[in-house]
């Protein structure tokens, strides 16, 4: 299906009725999977209706099987969104909320994702950003059946432009790049190349696999090769021309922060605003940054086809978390906005109906047992997330009533932390609460209706007339995600 065609279904929301999901013969041939992780990916995708991305391979891939139009983090930075993932278990439980701590450090004996499916006599292997990405967090054996690849890498190698790269001239350090060069010449591009490589090898023996491979762009900085800023106007990313760069009303100061972030680059001012062409740069190279990712999930997706084990694999495609552009006044992630803590999911698994919209509210951590169930092995006990799979056989059911999504203040806390914003993201309404955690009382709260004011510009918790929406989804989020699942999960 070509991308207007699609986007015209999605708009419509037409979906063509469901096959069964996993045949018999497909439970009996071991199913492969291949699992692509994006970083800092927002809703930035043609078939998540931004209309102004351009993302042709990904928008393939969701015309290939069903996208989830409402999936949500547990938690938007890095390290704790994919713990989550990884162990289908949400922050409070793993306890882990900041970017330094292990998801083994208080469950030693865990058994994660990929490690599920080793122990089951997958061959296992990640290439590029899987875990964290640095430091102890990032690093799992009992997870792989061989090293990882690439699974580390410094801001320095990420720059391909002496300027921009320490102890090479002036080390400026800029938040985006633009170089006329391969895209090998950037680490997804070679992440890419050797999963590629990975894919061509497993054809010949035969070994059913779990392949992950994760993408670092368009995480900070933004560099991308110049043919990708190619295909986009500078101007398209203008102030003037940008929605929802204010601050919103009546929203509690604790729910915003400096963008500490950003301003680690030596071309973004310490204090104040983003002056407006650096503000456009920085977006810019934000969408060739996600344009680069996509033409790398575009090479992998063709190597499975030119393999012939695309009808063999189930393809799950996700973000770890959102990203700021300057909206609401702030930039980067460490927020509970929607801006945060929406992000893009694809799953084209064989024998499920493709081209499906999905405007369910799904999590993150649902993912672990819906790869589990579609390759026909036996959900494990102690996940926190509900299968999919029922949303595969058919995307209008009734679902979740919530999405918990959460963040610390201070967001990049040392020892512990003051308040812990707690959220839940119905579909039609957003309710954040602040918690002092020794005193277990709210500091503030926020309440928006997407239906009315999808930026989340205007919080109306304290507004007349809201009272009831705000006890009804105040006991809902005190209940937490067992009190969300649909009947019968």
């Amino acid at each position: 299906m070509n991308r207007r065609r699609f986007l015209k279904t999605l708009a419509a929301g037409v979906l063509a009725p469901a096959l069964p999901v996993v045949s018999e013969a497909a439970r009996k041939k071991k199913t492969n999977v291949l699992f692509i992780a994006i970083d800092d990916l927002r809703g930035t995708l043609g078939c998540l209706g931004d209309k102004i991305a351009v993302t042709p391979n990904m928008d393939k891939l969701a015309g290939e099987g069903t996208v989830f139009l409402n999936a949500y983090c547990q938690q938007a930075v890095c390290n704790p969104s994919r713990a989550s993932v990884i162990t289908g278990r949400r922050p409070d439980t793993l306890k882990v909320w900041d970017l330094k701590t292990h998801f083994r450090a208080h469950h030693p004996d865990i058994t994660t994702l990929p490690q599920y499916f080793k122990q089951r006599g997958y061959y296992t292997r990640s290439f590029g950003k899987i875990l964290h990405g640095q430091g102890p967090p990032s690093i799992d054996p009992p997870s792989w059946s061989a090293e990882p690849v690439w699974d580390h890498c410094t801001k320095r190698d990420q720059y391909v432009l002496p300027e921009n790269r320490p102890g090479e001239k002036s080390g400026k350090q800029a938040a985006a790049e633009c170089a006329d060069v391969p895209d090998e010449a950037y680490i997804d591009g070679k992440v890419a190349a050797e999963a590629v490589r990975k894919i061509e090898e497993l054809v010949e023996n035969g070994r059913a696999f779990f392949l992950a491979v994760g993408f670092r762009k368009p995480h900070l900085p933004c560099s991308a090769p110049k043919k990708y800023w190619d295909l986009y106007d500078r101007k398209t990313f203008e102030n003037d021309g940008w929605p929802g760069l204010k601050r919103p009303e009546d929203g509690p100061d604790i729910a915003l922060h400096n963008w500490k972030e950003l301003r680690g680059y030596t071309d973004i001012p310490d204090i104040g605003e983003v002056p407006p062409e650096k503000a456009a740069e920085v977006r810019h190279g934000y969408y060739a940054a996600a344009s680069y990712t996509d033409a790398q999930v575009g090479k992998l997706i063709d190597a499975l086809g030119r393999s012939g084990l695309r009808e063999n694999t189930i393809v799950c495609l996700w973000s770890d978390h959102g990203f700021h552009l300057g909206e609401h006044t702030i930039w980067c992630k460490t927020s509970n906005y929607e801006f945060d803590a929406r992000v893009p999911l694809i799953i084209a698994a064989p024998h499920t109906k493709k081209a499906q919209v999905c405007r369910r509210v799904v999590e993150l951590v649902d993912m672990y047992p819906t790869l589990v169930e579609l390759a026909g092995l036996p959900v494990p006990d102690g996940l926190e997330g509900t299968s999919m799979v029922p949303l595969l056989e058919n995307p209008q059911r009734d679902w979740k009533k919530a999405a918990f999504t959460q963040f610390p203040r201070p967001a990049y806390y040392k020892k512990t932390f003051d308040v812990m914003g707690y959220a839940i993201r119905t579909e039609r309404f957003h309710y954040i609460e602040w918690i002092d955690v020794k005193k277990a009382k709210p500091v503030a709260i926020e309440l928006y209706d997407h239906q009315s004011d999808p930026y989340e510009l205007t919080n109306l918790a304290q507004q007349r007339g809201r009272q009831h929406v705000i006890e009804e989804l105040g006991r809902l989020l005190k209940k937490g995600w067992k009190g969300a699942v649909p009947d019968g999960r």
